[in-house]
């Protein structure tokens, strides 16, 4: 009974020592495959840069102002006798707006035409005593004394002549003044004085105003130190003019719709406002609908030149690191993730514009992000910017 019990417990030692033999066995291979395969590549989402010629454009603030304006104001005193025109309408060149009592404009034009014939009247005579002097002097008819003195009244009564005439044409301006009229086609403002009212020549309120408001002018700002930025820009080659749209402007209305009408670039302020630092640059639009009135703010997008080496990033592929730089993930030719710190000019659209960090031909990752970091094994597959792959909708 003892000697079985003993046998028993050997072949059970036997059976565990086997069984633990084995176990390690199967660890050893585990580890051995584990350290054959190495770390897992991580499947991320890249596209690869390129450049591109692109136009680049800025946006400005700016105000609206009148193509012109007009302040109606009298030229002759008297009393409004009348006014022509109904006010907040369109009046033409021309067009009468007020009148004014002319009676004593025609009075006074009565007497210039009657002074005119007088002194014409007068010319004929002392012309004519003149020219009978001058012969009767050559008999020694008449002394030298008397034929000066008749050719001085002839030359007075020409000179009167020309003043007769001079006061005449001012009685009729004066006479045509009295019919107040529009020098520019608008739209006309409500009217300051009723009929009744003395108005003359040397008043500070204007009768009414008149504005043009088709085109229209909007008058942009832009700081000194961008304005020369981009002249160096254009100087350097970095950028070129394309002089198909150099001078195109698009407007952003207050309500932030697009305005429908392109406008035209006209001209730039030689000098800097000092109070602002900023330089004034005029556009012209047309304005049919007459949708933009003068004191509206809008914004207009000008266009500064065109970058033909473009490289455009999506902002999804870059992120901030702990100094606030602007940063992007790329695939090495080792499939390998490496950091770049980059520099960015500005935001088109759902890009970032890149002058320094990253050149065509680079794989930029911009899906799997969250999964990667420099220096890690990726498998890289190219996706479209604009569309996520099903790498991202995975995650």
């Amino acid at each position: 009974m003892q000697r079985s019990r003993i046998a028993l417990f050997v072949i059970s030692t036997l059976i565990s020592i086997v069984a633990l033999s084995g176990c390690e066995q199967v660890t050893v291979q585990a580890a051995d495959q584990s350290g054959a395969t190495g770390p897992q590549a991580v499947p991320v989402g890249v596209i690869t840069l390129q450049s591109q010629a692109l136009t680049l454009k800025k946006e400005l603030p700016g105000r609206i102002n009148a193509f012109q304006i007009a302040e109606i104001r009298p030229q002759v005193s008297g009393i409004v006798q009348s006014r022509l025109f109904i006010e907040g309408k369109r009046v033409e060149q021309g067009q009468s707006l007020y009148q004014i009592n002319p009676a004593t404009f025609k009075a006074e034009l009565a007497a210039s035409e009657a002074a005119v014939a007088s002194a014409k009247a007068s010319i004929a005579s002392s012309k004519s005593k003149a020219t009978r002097y001058s012969e009767l002097l050559k008999i020694k008819a008449v002394s030298q004394l008397d034929f000066d003195e008749a050719d001085a009244a002839y030359k007075q009564a020409t000179a009167a002549l020309l003043t007769a005439e001079a006061q005449l044409q001012t009685a009729q301006i004066n006479l045509d003044y009295s019919h107040v009229s529009s020098p520019i086609s608008g739209q006309i403002s409500k009217s300051n004085v009723t009929v009744g009212a003395l108005v003359s020549v040397n008043q500070t309120t204007a009768l009414a105003t008149v504005t043009q408001l088709d085109p229209i002018y909007v008058d942009l700002t832009q700081s000194s130190n961008e304005l020369t930025k981009l002249k160096k820009a254009l100087a350097s080659g970095e950028l070129t003019v394309d002089p198909t749209n150099q001078t195109d402007v698009e407007l952003t209305m207050e309500d932030g719709s697009i305005y429908p009408h392109k406008g035209v670039l006209q001209f730039s302020e030689v000098t800097v406002d000092p109070s602002t630092g900023s330089v004034t640059l005029r556009a012209q639009f047309p304005n049919p609908e007459k949708l933009l009135l003068p004191g509206m703010y809008a914004r207009a997008s000008i266009i500064e030149g065109v970058k033909s080496d473009a490289i455009l990033v999506p902002h999804r592929g870059v992120s901030r690191n702990t100094k606030g730089e602007p940063t992007a993930m790329i695939v090495n030719k080792d499939n390998k993730v490496e950091s770049r710190v980059l520099q960015v000019d500005r935001a088109v659209g759902s890009n970032w514009l890149v002058t320094h960090g990253v050149a065509a031909g680079d794989k930029l990752i911009i899906e799997g992000l969250q999964k990667i970091r420099p220096g890690a094994l990726v498998t890289p597959t190219q996706v479209k910017s604009s569309e996520p792959s099903s790498i991202n909708k995975a995650q």
